[in-house]
């Protein structure tokens, strides 16, 4: 894998850790979860014990329906909020709770030790660079970055990547992390080999989450109907989990850098890049902050990935003050409905055999 460096040292970084560094200690705050954090995570489980177990039991079509979408929520509430936090080391001091936390994504079925790869070291070093997050990875039908292959079927991407979107999490669990664990490459970056009891969680993780969502439920239920449920979970899962990640990095605002071929330089200060190439959406919903586990403030988390997210909304006033007085460009859709209308526009203008480069966002949708 090729190595790529970030050349400039504008002072930005400094400057902004500087300014949160002083909000915790003035505030006497910790960066970690705090009470708020631990009943939301209570909650959380609550909320996916008490729909798995509904939607075992169910014996009317209306109420399996609803229990799977509460089910499929319940895991994206996991995924984003309490996982998240775990496998970033933000929810605790302790590295061993950490660990315990994020095997919480092994419950939902995707492997942990992948996704420190994947998300920690490729995405937040790398973002919306081609080649290098594998974020913009996507099947061939979708085009997720200007330096990617153009092809006939993108231009109407935008008319079906919501329907692949709903296919997002089954392919990871069922397909992504095995190709990965076995080829030991995302993308060109190698993986060191699993240890033996890396391994062992990995298949001991796998075996348990398909035994408790596949099989399990066939003691109480028709082989058929259980993978009918099966799969409308994970469409919902899917959809919920791969629209959020869009919305962040996949807009008209962000930036896609390209290194420099010989030298893999990128003119710009680490930390800037990492502005210039995320969004936040939402900021003032309360709603959104909850469900997403602060991945509306997707700037915040970028820049601090080691903050438990129930303090990004403080500390994003920080960071936003920060990026105009250094004369950083800070995109914050004000609504979901409004970033989810720019990701629509980005696929739509990379659906153009001719767009190579950041874009200029079009007027309409059509």
């Amino acid at each position: 894998m090729k190595k790529v460096t970030f050349s400039d040292r504008a002072g930005f970084h400094s400057e902004v850790k500087k300014r949160v560094n002083e909000y915790f200690e003035e505030n006497n705050l910790s960066r970690h979860a705090n009470w708020c954090m631990v009943l939301k995570t209570v909650f959380i489980i609550f909320w996916v014990t008490g729909s798995y177990a509904s939607l075992l039991l169910s014996s009317s079509l209306t109420m399996s329906i609803i229990s799977a979408f509460a089910l499929s929520q319940g895991f994206v509430l996991v995924g984003f909020n309490i996982m998240h936090d775990g496998l970033h080391g933000s929810y605790s001091k302790s590295p061993r709770l950490n660990r315990i936390v994020g095997l919480s994504l092994e419950m939902v079925g995707a492997s942990g030790m992948l996704w420190r790869f994947k998300h920690n070291i490729l995405h937040h070093t790398y973002t919306n660079i081609n080649e290098f997050d594998d974020d913009l990875e996507a099947p061939g039908i979708l085009r997720f970055s200007p330096e990617k292959q153009w092809r006939p079927c993108h231009r109407f991407q935008h008319w079906y990547a919501f329907p692949v979107y709903c296919l997002m999490s089954l392919s990871w669990v069922a397909k992504s992390d095995f190709q990965k664990y076995f080829s030991r490459k995302i993308g060109d970056y190698t993986l060191p080999k699993p240890s033996p009891a890396e391994s062992a969680l990995f298949f001991a993780a796998k075996a348990f989450y398909f035994g408790y969502m596949l099989v399990v439920p066939m003691f109480f239920h028709p082989i058929l109907h259980v993978l009918i449920f099966f799969l409308i979970v994970h469409s919902f899962l899917g959809l919920s989990l791969a629209t959020v990640f869009q919305l962040a990095h996949i807009v008209n605002d962000n930036t896609f850098p390209s290194p420099d071929e010989i030298s893999g330089e990128i003119s710009n200060e680490w930390a800037i890049h990492q502005v210039e190439t995320t969004a936040n959406f939402a900021p003032h919903s309360r709603f959104a902050g909850f469900y997403c586990g602060g991945l509306n403030f997707q700037i915040e988390h970028h820049l601090f990935p080691r903050v438990c997210h129930i303090h990004y909304p403080a500390i994003s006033q920080i960071v936003e003050s920060t990026c105009h007085e250094f004369q950083v460009p800070y995109t914050s859709f004000p609504t979901v409905l409004e970033a989810i209308k720019e990701h629509c526009r980005f696929l739509i203008h990379l659906g153009r055999k001719d767009v190579a480069g950041v874009p200029e966002a079009p007027s309409t949708l059509v």
